[in-house]
């Protein structure tokens, strides 16, 4: 069940670089808790941008955000509420895949017994059980990305941020771990906010997809998803999922061109 209570919130936001280029203007948008929304739009309209200011990474030049009522920085480092997934899997390679998952509990200073059971726990939400003691380079580009999310989703954060976690997967690898992000949504219930250039993948697990215009980016629509909440490959090969991509795709051309 969605909450209707605001997990990210932004008013306003506009975001001008030192060298003087904008990237965001005006942007204001709201994600409910539980909610997943994606965001799509053409190459440099500031999707990655928008992102690293909800994660706090950023600063906005104008504007306000919060994450559950803090600004994003708190809800870093003081709440801890969200995590981020970078397109790149950003393993070490010199740990193993359970000490890259226990990494963030490490540096949140958790005590040994309660990481050793919730990297286990995580291990077993996404597969990883019997690749415990691998490196990363021993790793399928689908397996790193699988210990990335493991990594972000052992500290049970409220709020998950993807920054194109895909998008270097081929197709079969790519709609599986779209299949197994879905799952654990719907298991878990965190908040959502996912960055992709692949309309397919943004309707098959949105509430809502908010379309982007060219830089300096702002949302120029923000489009309804309305499929069950429990989705299953069958959906993709429906008239109403091909309609809904339509959909998005014509809306996205109109703010481009």
């Amino acid at each position: 069940m969605i909450d209707a209570a605001g997990a990210v919130e932004a008013h306003q936001i506009d975001l001008t670089y030192s060298g003087g280029l904008q990237a965001l203007r005006d942007v204001s948008l709201r994600v409910a808790q539980g909610e997943f929304v994606s965001i799509v739009g053409p190459s440099g309209c500031g999707k990655s941008t928008l992102l690293r200011l909800v994660a706090g990474l950023l600063r906005s030049s104008s504007g306000q955000i919060t994450v559950s009522g803090r600004p994003p920085a708190d809800a870093r480092r003081v709440s801890q509420t969200a995590a981020y997934v970078f397109q790149d899997a950003t393993l070490l390679p010199w740990r193993s895949v359970v000490e890259n998952v226990r990494l963030p509990l490490e540096l949140r200073g958790q005590a040994r017994g309660q990481r050793r059971q919730l990297v286990e726990r995580g291990l077993e939400l996404i597969g990883l059980t019997a690749f415990a003691d691998r490196l990363p380079n021993q790793l399928s580009g689908g397996m790193r990305m699988r210990v990335s999310l493991a990594r972000a989703l052992v500290t049970s954060p409220e709020l998950l941020l993807l920054d194109e976690p895909f998008g270097a997967l081929d197709d079969i690898s790519r709609t599986r771990l779209q299949e197994e992000l879905h799952a654990l949504w719907l298991a878990h219930r965190w908040t959502g906010l996912l960055v992709t250039h692949n309309i397919n993948e943004a309707v098959f697990l949105s509430q809502r997809v908010l379309v982007m215009s060219p830089r300096p980016g702002t949302i120029a629509a923000d489009i309804q998803i309305d499929f069950p909440e429990r989705r299953t490959r069958e959906l993709r090969s429906r008239p109403e999922f091909a309609a809904a991509c339509g959909a998005v795709a014509a809306t996205l051309w109109r703010n481009v061109a």
